[in-house]
């Protein structure tokens, strides 16, 4: 991964302790090709190297946090020699929110969906507009969670409940996912004054001991999400080939419901 990937498709901001990385594709609703990708982990990676900044906060320009992955991308990349570069850009993605030593926060308005959830729920703290909707819906393209997902939800559910989500890929409210514990909090009322609140509320605290707890938890489950994530990469190209993949891209195109025959 270059060290310094440039891309206007994702902006930082720095302010005072704070950075925030905004996802800048609003006319895809912030759909995650390459470049997003890269452009991600770069951000991420020059603000974990910095000793003045604590907190980072993640969010989508526009009217969604992500909509997942870009359907796009997926239909160019059908070569094999393409999907997996992709996969272990994501795993990086992934491995470098999850263990940064800083504090993040997910601030997420509008969808937050398939790759664009796994990517809020590698953040420490997922804060909801009330309005938003979240969804792990990588079944209805006949595909399999990536972005670590299944690691996060088996942490955050437990096994059955991770899968009967996974199976299920329906939209939850910001309330239902608050009830199942899949994010921390829903705005009452604006998300940026909530925002504000929180990030207040998290720099008056020592927060070097908030990092060094989250640095010992990630660094005992990290053996754990790498392996994930290559069960998922895998996973995710035999799934890849299936009839039903083909045909979930084909319905999700011409806006219709998909008929799967379970191959």
């Amino acid at each position: 991964m270059e060290a310094n990937f440039v891309t206007d498709k994702v902006n930082m901001m720095v302010e005072g302790r704070v950075a925030t990385i905004e996802i800048n594709r609003p006319e895809s609703l912030n759909a995650m090709d390459v470049d997003v990708i890269k452009g991600l982990v770069s951000n991420l990676k020059e603000i974990s190297e910095s000793d003045e900044v604590d907190l980072v906060v993640l969010t989508g320009k526009g009217r969604a946090f992500s909509s997942g992955g870009d359907i796009k991308t997926m239909l160019s990349n059908s070569d094999e020699g393409e999907f997996s570069p992709v996969m272990d850009s994501i795993s990086e993605l992934i491995v470098t929110l999850y263990s940064m030593p800083k504090l993040t926060i997910s601030a997420v308005s509008g969808a937050a969906a398939g790759l664009g959830f796994s990517l809020a729920l590698a953040t420490d703290y997922i804060l909801a507009d009330q309005s938003s909707k979240l969804a792990m819906n990588f079944i209805g393209i006949g595909l399999i969670p990536d972005g670590g997902a299944h690691f996060f939800l088996e942490k955050k559910l437990g096994e059955t409940k991770a899968k009967q989500l996974i199976w299920d890929g329906k939209m939850m409210s910001a309330d239902e996912a608050f009830a199942l514990g899949l994010i921390q909090e829903v705005a009452e009322g604006d998300i940026q004054e909530a925002l504000h609140k929180r990030i207040e509320d998290w720099l008056s605290r020592p927060v070097q001991a908030m990092i060094k707890t989250k640095k010992i938890l990630a660094e005992k489950n990290r053996p754990q999400l790498l392996k994930i994530l290559e069960l998922e990469k895998q996973g995710q190209g035999k799934m890849r080939k299936t009839q039903d993949h083909q045909e979930g891209i084909r319905a999700f195109l011409e806006k219709r419901k998909p008929h799967f025959i379970g191959r």
